[in-house]
C-alpha cells in the first residue's frame, strides 16, 4: 500500500507539474500555474519521502525518478491520444 501511496503521489505531482507548464496541452488543467509548480514540487517531495521510505535511500530516489519521469512523459501522449484541441498545434510545420 506505501508503494501505491508513492507512485500516486509521483503521478499527481507530475500532472501538476504539467499543469504549469506553458506547454500543456490541457485545457482544463491551465491557469494558475505558480499554484501547479509550486504543489507539483511539494507532492514530488512527498513521493520521494515514500519511496525512500519503502526501498531506502538509493533505490527509493531511483524508484521515485522513474515513476515520475514516465508520469511526466506520458502526459503529451494522452494529450494527443484523447484529442486535446491543442496536442494538434505541436505536429505543425511552418507552412
Amino acid at each position: 500500500m506505501p508503494t501505491l501511496l508513492a507512485l500516486f503521489l509521483a503521478c499527481a505531482s507530475a500532472l501538476a507539474l504539467y499543469a504549469g507548464s506553458p506547454h500543456c496541452m490541457w485545457p482544463a488543467l491551465r491557469g494558475h500555474a505558480r499554484a501547479a509548480r509550486a504543489l507539483g514540487w511539494v507532492l514530488a517531495l512527498a513521493s520521494l519521502a515514500g519511496w525512500i521510505g519503502v526501498f531506502g535511500a538509493v533505490a527509493g530516489t531511483c524508484a521515485m525518478l522513474a515513476s515520475w519521469m514516465l508520469a511526466l512523459v506520458l502526459q503529451p501522449v494522452l494529450a494527443r491520444l484523447f484529442g486535446s484541441p491543442d496536442a494538434d498545434l505541436s505536429t505543425r510545420g511552418s507552412d
